[in-house]
């Protein structure tokens, strides 16, 4: 009788220690899962942003491709170019820092 409760025992030890594994190897596996739908959510988000980009862009090239005003356009903003009975003035930005306004003691000297 001694013999068969320890075989039992045993028996149980094994069964709770499988149940154990179990629940910890099957929390695992849902973490990892729950990883990967997050990360297919952000794949799907950027997905939908490069076909909103790219749908964009076609859009443009089909307008270059069909749109004399659209390209003669493009080219002179984008490219900085003029026709040739045309002038270009380009004022670039000051890079100086502004003079310091006069202080209140000299505004008066003045």
């Amino acid at each position: 009788m001694n013999l068969r409760k320890v075989i039992l025992s045993l028996y149980m030890l094994l069964f709770a220690g499988l149940g154990v594994t179990g629940a910890v190897l099957f929390k695992d596996a849902h973490d990892e899962y729950s990883q990967l739908v997050q990360v297919e959510t952000m794949n799907r988000q950027k997905l939908a942003e490069a076909q909103d980009r790219l749908r964009a862009q076609e859009r443009i090239l089909e307008r270059l491709k069909s749109d004399p005003e659209y390209v003669d356009r493009v080219i002179r903003m984008k490219l900085g170019y003029a026709r040739p009975d045309e002038f270009m003035f380009r004022f670039e930005p000051d890079d100086a820092t502004p003079p310091a306004e006069p202080s209140a003691a000299q505004a008066k000297s003045r």
